[in-house]
C-alpha cells in the first residue's frame, strides 16, 4: 500500500473537494483520501503507481503538485469517524441554507435587489455542496457525478439570468432598491450562517466534508457583510449601484462554482 501527498493551491473550499472526490472515483485502486483544505494538501492513499491519479488531479487544472509517495502499512491508514455524525450536522445545515435561499430570492424580488437575489443563489449553492456531501458521507453514491454535472448547468444557468438582469437595470437605470429589506434579510442570513458556523465547529469534526464546509461558510459570512454595505450604501447614495455592483460579484463566485463542477 502507498500514499501520496499532493499540494493543490487552488483547493480552498468544500466545491474542490467534492470535484476531486468525484473525479478519483473513476480510478480504481484508492482506498482513502484525507484532504486537510486549509493547507491544501491531498493524500490519497492506493495500491501501485500513483501515475492515473496524477493525471486525474492535473486535469482539473488547480494548480497541483506531487509533494511525496511513500509506502504504508494497514495500521496506517487513516481512520474516518461515524458517517452518522456527520449526517446530522450536514443536514442541520442544508435545512438553514434552503430556509434562507427561499427567503432571500423572494424578499430580493421584493426589494429589488439583485444583491439578496444573489446572496440566495450562493446559498442554494451552497446547499447543494451539502447536499452532495451527504451522498458520499460514509458511502459512494453510484450517481452523484452526473448530480453534480446537473446541479453545476442549474447553478450556471441562474447565475447567468442574474447577469443578464443586472445588465437591463444598469441600462434602465433601475430604481434603488429598499434598503431597509436589503439589510435585514442580509443580518438574518448572516445569523444563519454564523449559526451554520457554530453547529460545524461544536461537531469538533475532523472529517474531510466538515472542514470544508466550515471554510465555505466562513466565506459567506463575508458575502453577508458585503451585501449589509451595499444595503447602506444605497441609504446614503440613494441609488442602485451598489446593490448591482454586489450582486454582480457575487453571481460571479455562483457562476465560477459552476464551471469547476462542469470540469469533472
Amino acid at each position: 500500500m502507498y500514499k501520496t501527498t499532493y499540494h493543490i493551491k487552488k483547493m480552498d473550499c468544500a466545491a474542490e473537494e467534492g470535484i476531486i472526490r468525484m473525479k478519483l472515483d473513476q480510478i480504481s485502486g484508492i482506498s482513502g483520501l484525507t484532504f486537510d483544505i486549509p493547507e491544501r494538501r491531498l493524500e490519497v492513499v492506493h495500491e501501485g503507481s500513483a501515475d492515473n491519479i496524477t493525471k486525474a488531479i492535473d486535469s482539473l487544472n488547480f494548480n497541483s503538485s506531487v509533494v511525496e509517495t511513500s509506502m504504508i502499512t494497514s495500521s496506517e491508514t487513516p481512520k474516518y469517524e461515524s458517517p452518522l455524525v456527520q449526517r446530522k450536522v450536514l443536514l442541520q445545515v442544508l435545512a438553514i441554507n434552503l430556509f434562507f435561499f427561499v427567503l432571500e430570492v423572494i424578499t430580493g424580488l421584493i426589494a429589488g435587489s439583485m444583491g439578496l437575489v444573489a446572496d440566495s443563489l450562493d446559498m442554494l449553492a451552497d446547499a447543494i455542496v451539502y447536499a452532495l456531501a451527504l451522498f458520499v458521507v460514509g458511502k459512494a453514491a453510484v450517481h452523484k457525478r452526473n448530480i453534480a454535472k446537473l446541479t453545476g448547468y442549474l447553478q450556471l444557468l441562474l447565475a447567468l439570468a442574474g447577469f443578464t438582469e443586472v445588465i437591463r437595470r444598469f441600462a434602465g437605470h433601475a430604481e434603488a432598491p429598499d434598503f431597509t429589506l436589503m439589510v435585514v434579510i442580509s443580518a438574518l442570513a448572516l445569523g444563519g450562517n454564523i449559526l451554520s458556523l457554530y453547529l460545524l465547529q461544536r461537531s469538533k469534526s475532523k472529517e474531510v466534508h466538515m472542514k470544508a464546509t466550515m471554510i465555505c461558510t466562513s466565506n459567506d459570512v463575508i458575502v453577508n457583510f458585503g451585501v449589509i454595505i451595499a444595503g447602506v450604501l444605497v441609504y446614503f447614495t440613494s441609488s442602485p449601484l451598489p446593490d448591482l455592483i454586489i450582486g454582480t460579484v457575487v453571481f460571479s463566485l455562483v457562476a465560477y462554482g459552476a464551471v469547476r463542477i462542469l470540469k469533472i
